[in-house]
């Protein structure tokens, strides 16, 4: 953002505009440290709903991508993985989702999971889901453990609606695990 503006006035041609060169030690200390620094906080925000239709929970987790980047670098014998559109990432991305992200039926037995694909925006991965699913959710655990190898502060909420019940959970370190 601040480089943008610092290119914008200085290729500007307009003598007043070049005036702004004066801030430039201070938007260069910006650009600096506010793109070499990292976010204060490492959350990813899951919604999952329910298609009657389909028979199917539609899943999306949206993650910094910063973050899922620094996941699947760990996980990747630390081979630097760089998250784009239409890039070639997609089974690092599946296999280490569905690694952290588990329905298990009241048997404890893990629900198949179809990875659909990740969407990258601005700052933000989308990463989506689908799971077959018919009957109650009573009896179920989901294991949403999502970055917390990585982050000791990592919090991944989660948002589940079912019919008309929608229900929120929080899990993080020490509670990777609930109830639905």
């Amino acid at each position: 953002m601040f480089g943008k503006l610092f290119f914008k006035i200085f290729l500007s041609k307009k003598k007043e505009s070049r005036k702004g060169l004066a801030l430039f030690p201070f938007l260069l200390f910006c650009l600096l440290t506010l793109s070499s620094s990292v976010h204060d906080y490492h959350v990813s925000v899951t919604q999952m709903q329910y298609n009657p239709a389909i028979r199917t929970f539609e899943v999306s987790i949206r993650m910094f991508t910063d973050d899922l980047e620094k996941g699947l670098t760990q996980g990747n014998d630390k081979q630097r993985v760089v998250i784009k559109n239409d890039d070639k990432n997609d089974p690092l991305v599946e296999r280490y989702v569905l690694k952290s992200f588990v329905l298990m039926d009241s048997q404890k037995k893990p629900v198949a999971i179809k990875y659909v694909g990740k969407e990258q925006e601005e700052d933000a991965t989308w990463v989506y889901l689908e799971i077959p699913f018919q009957g109650p959710l009573n009896g179920y655990k989901l294991q949403n453990s999502t970055l917390m190898e990585v982050f000791d502060d990592q919090v991944n909420m989660t948002n589940i609606k079912n019919a008309s019940e929608k229900r929120t959970f929080l899990f993080k370190k020490g509670q990777t695990v609930h109830i639905l």
